[in-house]
């Protein structure tokens, strides 16, 4: 008891009460502030934890010290009558009153809330009930449609291997990336890309139904792949993700051969568009639809096809070489193996833009696509190939019209056509090619990049440079090329941003980075001298070949050194009024052929003919 009167004398209590009160009454008014002068959520959680760390000092302030007429003194030093609230039975009061004010409102708030929320909820759920069953009575068939293109869409993940030494992903990417192939062939099923959902790969953690609402299916595919010895087991379920419901699973065991690999991918999509309940307008229509050609009874190749294509779509500098090894060894072991050719067509024709070493990938590319063709004249791979290799423009669109005609989900189609275009000087024809691949794959990095070099041209370069950020800020490398591009364009500061962010990345590697950086940011600088040095240098490290780096030129204004296959973007840059004038810019599009097209086919916004020149086919451009 003597603690108790002890602090009672001290006005501890009573102290306690009053801050009690207080910082009740204080952390109201933060919670008004917060919400009436649009302060930081983080406002009354700060005032709260202030007042609570406060709290026991203003106790052992209440015990040591105490207030009187003569100012601040110890409380030791006092008697009991000398206390000034120790005599306030008022301030008792007002505590007791407080204090009582702030339980029952503090009970009230507790009482009704639930109650508010409950009614909430529940006019909420009965707007819901009524707007549903309205939306039932009066649009049943539009309901039915939405919900029937809602359910038929599926993702397939990239099965796991499970071979003993975890060295065979390539082959369990590729069955995976196989049976995609398979599904994406049919109409009334909606299948996510590959580049989208082998996406995911190694986030299993993420779940299923997670997985699935960010790409926009209802239904997964996952599976593993184990090769042991001369047997494979292929499992595969297919997992209603909204429910998270099984729909159907299978383990397959079967000898190695390519006839059982190919016989299993036909029994899962074929377990797919059953279970989906998708149903075709006559009887062969889901055998032509899903059934895999068997278009190569060696195993060998089969495996160096999956390796080789594998490679190719992880392609870079190291990979491309490697693919295309692969995919010689397999066209050589099965000289009728119809994809082999196509894929090895394909890996030729973007060899070039890999700075490779010329071989004549061209003339490859055209002699392996022909070859694909005439083993197989369905394939859309090599059609679209020989379209992106071809001399003559109205060659170009028929290939890529036919190759889209056999594979209108393939994205690689509109990406080369939609770069034609723009070549071409088409930009809204492009756009839209690109804009479909996206639709098709949002992750597909290639139309991002091609879709803002399209932006830019057509006078959108704030857009165009969105993209490009998106497309940097997704992994897209090797594009310093496009912010270069919009600054000259438009001169757009954004733009040039990113272009000496990345030219400032690379002086240190690269001396003429260092120099195109200059180039762009000093108002001195000295094209002239500076072209002059450049050729020594360059020389005196390749001898006596001539320079034709891209940038150099541009930025060096040194047009002589264009080819039109080298630098075929750059004549749309309207920016360089020297380049405009220069004789080059019109060479580049004839030497290319642009103008044979033009007076064929018509001429873009930005170009017309000249009618009355002495000059065949002659034109002019913005």
């Amino acid at each position: 008891m003597n603690l108790f009167n002890e602090l009672k004398r001290r006005n501890v209590f009573r102290i306690a009460g009053i801050y009690a009160v207080v910082g009740w009454i204080l952390m109201q008014v933060a919670g008004t502030l917060e919400a009436s002068l649009r302060l930081p959520e983080w406002f009354d959680s700060v005032i709260t934890a202030g007042l609570l760390i406060v709290f026991p000092i203003a106790l052992l302030l209440a015990w040591a010290f105490e207030m009187t007429p003569e100012g601040v003194k110890p409380t030791e030093l006092l008697s009991k009558d000398e206390s000034p609230i120790a005599s306030s039975k008022k301030m008792d009061s007002v505590i007791i009153v407080g204090i009582t004010l702030i339980i029952a409102l503090g009970l009230w708030q507790q009482m009704t809330k639930p109650v508010f929320t409950q009614a909430k909820a529940t006019e909420t759920k009965t707007t819901d009930t009524k707007a549903v069953s309205s939306t039932k009575k009066n649009t049943p068939i539009k309901i039915a449609k939405e919900i029937e293109i809602v359910d038929a869409s599926i993702a397939v993940l990239p099965f796991t291997d499970l071979s003993k030494n975890g060295d065979q992903e390539y082959f369990s990417d590729g069955i995976s990336e196989e049976i995609l192939n398979v599904l994406v062939q049919i109409d009334a099923l909606k299948v996510a890309s590959r580049t989208s959902s082998f996406g995911f790969k190694g986030q299993e953690a993420l779940g299923l139904p997670s997985i699935a609402r960010r790409l926009n299916v209802r239904h997964i595919l996952e599976g593993s792949v184990r090769k042991s010895g001369d047997m494979i087991r292929i499992t595969a379920q297919l997992i209603d993700a909204q429910t998270d419901q099984h729909l159907w699973s299978q383990t397959f065991d079967r000898t190695l051969t390519t006839e059982n690999i190919f016989s299993i991918q036909d029994n899962i999509a074929k377990a797919i568009v059953e279970n989906l309940g998708i149903v075709f307008d006559n009887k062969q229509g889901i055998e032509s639809a899903i059934l895999a050609k068997e278009d190569t009874k060696n195993l060998d190749a089969y495996e160096l096809y999956l390796e080789g294509s594998d490679l190719f779509q992880k392609r870079n500098f190291n990979n491309l070489p490697l693919a295309i090894e692969k995919l010689e060894q397999a066209v050589k072991i099965d000289p009728y193996f119809a994809r082999a050719w196509a894929k090895l067509s394909a890996s030729y024709s973007v060899a070039p833009g890999w700075l490779l070493e010329d071989l004549g990938f061209f003339k490859l590319a055209k002699s392996t696509a022909t070859k694909a063709i005439e083993l197989n004249p369905k394939l859309a791979l090599p059609h679209a190939v020989l379209g992106s290799i071809s001399s003559s423009f109205s060659k170009k669109f028929e290939f890529f019209a036919k190759a889209i005609e056999l594979e209108p989900k393939n994205t690689t189609n509109y990406l080369w056509r939609g770069e034609t275009y723009t070549l071409a000087g088409f930009f809204d024809l492009a756009e839209a090619d690109l804009n479909r691949c996206l639709t098709l794959d949002p992750e597909y990095l290639m139309c991002q990049k091609g879709l803002a070099i399209a932006l830019i041209f057509s006078g959108k370069p704030d857009q165009g440079i969105q993209l490009f950020e998106k497309f940097i800020s997704a992994g897209g490398k090797g594009s310093r090329v496009i912010p270069i591009l919009a600054y000259a364009q438009s001169r757009n500061h954004r733009a040039l941003r990113w272009a000496l962010a990345s030219l400032h990345n690379a002086v240190l590697l690269n001396g003429r980075s260092e120099r195109m950086y200059r180039a762009l940011t000093d108002p001195n600088f000295d094209f002239e001298k500076e072209t002059a040095n450049f050729k020594i240098e360059y020389r005196a490290v390749n001898g006596n070949s001539e320079f034709k780096s891209i940038l150099e030129v541009f930025l060096l204004k040194q047009y002589q050194y264009l080819k039109p296959l080298d630098y075929q973007l750059f004549w749309w840059v309207r920016n360089d009024e020297e380049f405009l004038k220069s004789p080059h810019r019109k060479r580049l599009m004839r030497e290319l052929g642009l103008d044979d097209y033009w007076y064929e086919n018509g001429f873009p916004p930005q170009c017309r003919a000249i009618r009355n020149s002495e000059i065949e086919h002659d034109f002019e451009c913005d």
